[in-house]
């Protein structure tokens, strides 16, 4: 069985990360909360057994020294996030994946066990979702490409974890749904978990 992480990562650059968060703490403050929540989010993906590919945003960056070994670097494509996220899965299910999950760097409440649950889940569903408290989602599992899955999604909005579990209801996808999580928005999101990282 072949099991990979996707993890969609935006490049650490200074005043383009977590702007909503540096709205009220600052652009260093969020800069150092991103980088934080990088590294939490590392240090979770590092005690799954699947492989681990990170898909920047803008460019490969050259210092890797804080990865774990093992990871392997993409870029990301396409010209919303629903594309990326479908070229990203669409790429790796072409090189025989057979599970993959994707997630991203803003969830502080996700964990190893998370994660080895969605890939239980897709032991027996074709696709698992983490919802997240502000209607997104923090996790999205498949089993086989299901393209469409990302279409017609506004994404950044509180409808796209519950526009995607109606296209899999629609469609007939079998899928799990896991624990809702808190993703980290704004300056209360940030303050409730900062001194768990």
């Amino acid at each position: 069985m072949k099991d990979g992480i996707i993890i969609f990562q935006k490049n650490a650059e200074l005043g383009k990360v977590k702007t909503r968060l540096a709205a009220t703490i600052g652009d260093q403050g969020a800069f150092d909360a991103y980088r934080r929540l990088v590294a939490y989010t590392h240090k979770v993906a590092s005690k799954c057994a699947a492989e681990k590919v990170v898909f920047y945003t803008n460019f490969l960056e050259n210092d890797r020294s804080a990865y774990p070994s093992g990871y392997r670097f993409e870029l990301q494509s396409g010209e919303d996030l629903g594309d990326r996220m479908k070229n990203a899965f669409g790429q790796l299910f072409a090189e025989k994946y057979d599970r993959l999950v994707i997630i991203g760097t803003d969830c502080a409440e996700i964990t190893p066990e998370h994660i080895s649950e969605a890939f239980e889940v897709l032991e027996k569903q074709e696709v698992v979702i983490g919802p997240a408290h502000d209607g997104g989602y923090y996790l999205l599992g498949m089993r086989a490409f299901f393209p469409s899955v990302f279409d017609g999604i506004p994404w950044s909005t509180d409808q796209v974890a519950e526009l995607t579990i109606n296209y899999l209801e629609t469609n007939s996808i079998s899928y799990g749904r896991m624990a809702t999580l808190s993703d980290v928005d704004i300056e209360e999101d940030w303050n409730r978990i900062k001194d768990k990282l």
